[in-house]
């Protein structure tokens, strides 16, 4: 859309997406309770209110501290410049007018998180409140205005503010697409599934109604004898261990020697909305192992992903329960919880509240749909995730950058109205994984600490949606051994040995402390791929077989599942 925009039209495709989302007395439901929202911060505001000496004290506290900083700000005294992208401009930190708003902006911020600090409250009350004070300062950081960015006014000045009518154009744009704002994370054109990303060679070699399963063509003579099997999540489609080539943590497994064996899972529509936990396990995590050891003759090692994890957990515990658990070699759990005691801000979201609005959601459409998903993923990484992109195209009106990574996040599924259901209230708000035989799949009683397969739990430093010490704590209540690499959720797994990122850090004692361990756990750099591999050859017969040549494949890799919208 260019910038001689049309608000006629405007109006007409606003008009158009109302009509269409009222189409049919569509139920007008929300996914969270906003009476809960309320409800919370007016219980904190009064838990506040009840501890007045705290109060006073941090608010003689921000009173030298300003005072502070004006002495600093009139002398023109630099300041330490912050490990804060949003203010990486150079004249952020030379330049004293922006430096002082910059400065103000973090003090404020500080000082607020400082009242929340003390507030009292259970762990969802405390979370939501966090939450919403984080969405307000996230907000309003003066990086996100025209006026008060460097690199905004800087652009404006050169193009005579043609940025500014060319990023409103494209907020009209987006408002009136009716998926709200922002829709420019990377470059959509920039990438073609099969072609430029999920593109390692293979062949979809089983399917089922949940799932594919892909097997890549192997690319050396000889191969480890143990296959390899991945689980994904849910909510994002597999390929994210196969991005572009040098990305591809398949294609180095299948150049390294492994047969690897993929999860594909479906996108699901309302068809499959009674489908839930133990379902997935038992006819897609069974099923898939099953698929395998068919086309092998090998139990495999299993790896999976977030919520994928969680899964093949319970599966390990289902196989323990029934005498099978010689039908999984070994499993690696990476940025995966089995103990959700401590969800840190997710906890914000794990109400009775919010979990009575979600299930009245779901049940008017039978599934939680992709968007609306990604929506709660980029609001808890509103900085990365929501402000650069309105930085980058409503104010610099810069093209939004090819990013394999984002592409990827931004390709979600949908999740089905059952599974959501028990996952929430079973897994989430009850933990009931924590409890022995506390869960059943398919009837059966599972308990996780009847687990004796080899396991081996990788958490990510950074990680905003499984903290580190949580997977830590659940790797220690499993006896899974534990690696703790460096970046974030998504960011922190795709760590190719050849771009030297990231690092990672071992330690082979097991305090109760998560940070005890980090504290005497030894630091290596680069990928903590190759040390994985080590210790999956450390648990296997460390045989070589001929490479597995596919024979029967029904579709190439990475088949409809993957490619459906």
């Amino acid at each position: 859309m260019n910038s001689a925009f049309s608000f006629n039209d405007l109006a007409k495709q606003l008009n158009d997406a109302a009509e269409k989302m009222m189409a049919g007395g569509m139920k007008p439901t929300l996914p969270f309770d906003p009476l809960a929202l309320a409800q919370a911060t007016g219980e904190f505001a009064m838990g506040l209110a009840m501890k007045p000496a705290e109060l006073i004290e941090v608010q003689l506290a921000a009173a030298k501290q300003w005072g502070d900083f004006w002495t600093g700000a009139l002398s023109g005294q630099a300041s330490e410049k912050p490990r804060d992208r949003r203010f990486s401009a150079p004249e952020w930190q030379d330049d004293a007018y922006y430096r002082a708003i910059r400065d103000a902006y973090l003090l404020a911020s500080k000082q607020l998180r400082d009242v929340v600090s003390i507030g009292e409250g259970n762990a969802s009350t405390t979370a939501m409140a966090s939450f919403l004070l984080d969405q307000y300062l996230n907000a309003i950081s003066p990086s996100n205005f025209a006026a008060t960015n460097p690199e905004v006014v800087k652009r404006t000045k050169e193009t005579n503010g043609a940025n500014l009518v060319q990023g409103f154009a494209h907020l009209i744009e987006d408002v009136a697409s009716g998926k709200g704002i922002v829709q420019r994370r990377t470059d959509p054109a920039a990438f073609e599934k099969g072609k430029t990303i999920a593109a390692t060679p293979g062949e979809v070699v089983f399917e089922n109604a949940l799932f594919q399963l892909i097997q890549y063509t192997p690319s050396t003579d000889k191969v480890a004898a143990e296959p390899l099997l991945y689980v994904p999540p849910l909510v994002n489609r597999y390929y994210m261990i196969d991005l572009v080539p040098r990305q591809s943590l398949v294609k180095w497994l299948v150049d390294e020697g492994r047969t690897v064996f993929v999860v594909s899972w479906v996108n699901p529509g309302e068809e499959l909305k009674d489908k839930g936990v133990g379902d997935y396990v038992l006819d897609g995590v069974i099923e898939a192992i099953g698929q395998v050891r068919e086309r092998t003759g090998v139990s495999p090692d299993m790896f999976a992903f977030c919520l994928g994890g969680t899964l093949v957990a319970m599966a390990l515990a289902w196989l323990a329960a029934k005498g099978r658990a010689d039908e999984v070699n070994s499993a690696t759990l990476i940025g995966s919880l089995v103990d959700f005691g401590d969800m840190r801000d997710w906890s914000a979201f794990v109400h009775e509240g919010h979990l009575d609005a979600l299930e009245d959601h779901l049940e008017a459409q039978g599934y939680i749909d992709s968007l609306q998903l990604q929506r709660l993923f980029a609001a808890m990484r509103a900085n990365d995730l929501i402000w650069s992109s309105v930085v980058n195209h409503y104010l610099l009106d810069r093209p939004a950058p090819a990013s394999d990574l984002l592409y990827w996040f931004e390709d979600g599924a949908r999740i089905p109205a059952a599974f959501l259901k028990s996952y929430n209230r079973d897994l989430l708000l009850s933990n009931k994984l924590k409890e022995p035989a506390g869960f059943e799949v398919g009837g059966v009683p599972i308990d996780l600490a009847a687990i004796t397969t080899p396991m081996l739990v990788i958490a990510l430093k950074d990680d905003h949606v499984s903290a580190w010490e949580a997977v830590y704590r659940g790797a220690r209540d499993i006896g899974a051994d534990f690696i703790l690499g460096g970046s974030g959720h998504n960011a922190g797994v795709i760590n190719p040995p050849a771009a030297n990122k990231h690092g990672f850090w071992t330690n082979d004692d097991r305090p109760a402390n998560a940070n005890d361990w980090l504290a005497s756990a030894t630091r290596h750099e680069g990928s903590w791929w190759p040390t994985w591999t080590q210790w999956l050859s450390g648990h296997g017969t460390k045989k070589s077989v001929t490479a597995r040549a596919i024979k029967d494949g029904i579709e190439p890799a990475p088949g409809r599942y993957a490619m459906m919208k």
